[in-house]
C-alpha cells in the first residue's frame, strides 16, 4: 500500500516494457499508449466482480489503498483528487483507508464531498492503531466526520489494536446503519495467530491481510476465511515495503502469454494472479497517480487464470 517515490520511477519503466509489449501483442495496438486510450480499452473488457459472502453484494476486485494520501502540496492533491474522481468512472468502488495515515480520510472526505460521487464509492476505514483507544463511538464518529460521511461502508480493526474494546461498537454501529460491514486487518506475519483467532471466534464480514505472488504466508488464513464465508481484503499485492516487485521486472519483457488472460502490463499480472485466488475479494494497491490507477484497473477487466493459468505465473516468476 505504499508509493514511494522509488516505487514510482520502477512503476513507470514497468509501464513502458509491459504495457508496450503485453498490450501490443495482445491486442495490435500502438506500442505507446496514451492515459485515455487505457481507460478505453478498460471500458471494452467485461467488469470483474466478486460476492461480499455475508450479503452477495459484489464489489469489483482492484480498488486502491490511500496511505499515501496524506499530503499538502497542490500538484499532490490534484493528483489525489484526479484518481478519487476517475476511480467510478473506471468501473471500481473501492477507496481503503485508516484513521493511521495521517490526515488521509480528511482529504478522501473533502474531495469525494466536492466531486460528489460518494455512492459510487466503497469505502473502508479503520480504528486507531495506537495511543490511547478512544471509546468505540468516539472513534467512529471521528471516522464519519473526518470522511464527510454519515454511513462507512466498512469499518476494520486496525492491526487489533482495542479490539475487545471497540469491537462490539462496531457491531452494534452496524445494527444502527452507520457501519454496513465491519472486519479487522493486519499487515504482518506476528499477528496472523490474532487474525486466525477472530476468524474463529467472532462474526466478521471482512478481513485484511497483505499477500503476494511472494508473501504467500496467510494462506492458511485465506482458506479460513473462505470456510467461514469472510471477505477477503488484500493489501500490499504488488509488494509495497516488503519490496516493490514491479522493481524486479522493470528491464524485463511481458511473457507472450499473459494475453491469455488479457494482462498488459506486469502490474495487471500481479493483479490478476492475487485477485484469481478463490479466497480473494478485492485487491487494494496504493494508488497516487491517474496512470497507476487506469493500468491497475486493467486487471479488473477480461479473463482471470485459472489454477493451472496461476502455477504457471508462479513457475514463470520463479525465474525472475
Amino acid at each position: 500500500m505504499n508509493s514511494t517515490s522509488n516505487n514510482s520511477v520502477s512503476r513507470r519503466t514497468a509501464l513502458k516494457g509491459g504495457v508496450a509489449a503485453g498490450v501490443g501483442l495482445a491486442l495490435g495496438a500502438p506500442l505507446a499508449w496514451a492515459a485515455t486510450d487505457r481507460a478505453v480499452h478498460a471500458s471494452s473488457l467485461p467488469l470483474i466482480t466478486k460476492p461480499i459472502p455475508s450479503t452477495g453484494e459484489r464489489l469489483p476486485v482492484v480498488g486502491i489503498g490511500t496511505n499515501q494520501f496524506s499530503v499538502t502540496a497542490p500538484e499532490e492533491l490534484a493528483a489525489r483528487r484526479e484518481v478519487l474522481e476517475q476511480l467510478p468512472n473506471l468501473g471500481a468502488k473501492l477507496v481503503d483507508t485508516a484513521w493511521g495515515y495521517g490526515d488521509s480520510e480528511i482529504v478522501i472526505g473533502k474531495f469525494v464531498k466536492e466531486l460528489g460521487n460518494r455512492d459510487n464509492l466503497f469505502i473502508a476505514t479503520k480504528t486507531p492503531n495506537r495511543g490511547d483507544v478512544p471509546p468505540g463511538a468516539a472513534a467512529l464518529e471521528q471516522a464519519l466526520t473526518r470522511l464527510q460521511t454519515p454511513r462507512i461502508d466498512l469499518l476494520q480493526i486496525h492491526n487489533f489494536y482495542g479490539i475487545d474494546e471497540l469491537f462490539p461498537v462496531l457491531v452494534d454501529a452496524k445494527t444502527a446503519g452507520k457501519v454496513r460491514y465491519v472486519g479487522v486487518t493486519t499487515s504482518t506475519d506476528q499477528q496472523y495467530p490474532q487474525l486466525l483467532e477472530a476468524l474463529q471466534k467472532r462474526k466478521l464480514d471482512f478481513i485484511q491481510v497483505d499477500y503476494s505472488i511472494e508473501d504467500q504466508g496467510a494462506e492458511k488464513i485465506l482458506q479460513l476465511a473462505k470456510e467461514k464465508g469472510v471477505a477477503v481484503l488484500i493489501n500490499v499485492p504488488l509488494g509495497g515495503r516488503h519490496g516493490s516487485l514491479l522493481t524486479k521486472v522493470k528491464d524485463k519483457p511481458l511473457p507472450d502469454w499473459a494475453k491469455e488472460i488479457d494482462a498488459g502490463s506486469w502490474a495487471q499480472l500481479l493483479l490478476k494472479y492475487t485477485v484469481a485466488h478463490p479466497a480473494v475479494t478485492a485487491v487494494i494497491p496504493g494508488t497516487t497517480k491517474l496512470a497507476h490507477l487506469e493500468d491497475n484497473q486493467l486487471a479488473a477487466r477480461g479473463r482471470l487464470p485459472d489454477a493451472a493459468f496461476r502455477k504457471k505465473i508462479e513457475a514463470f516468476w520463479a525465474t525472475v
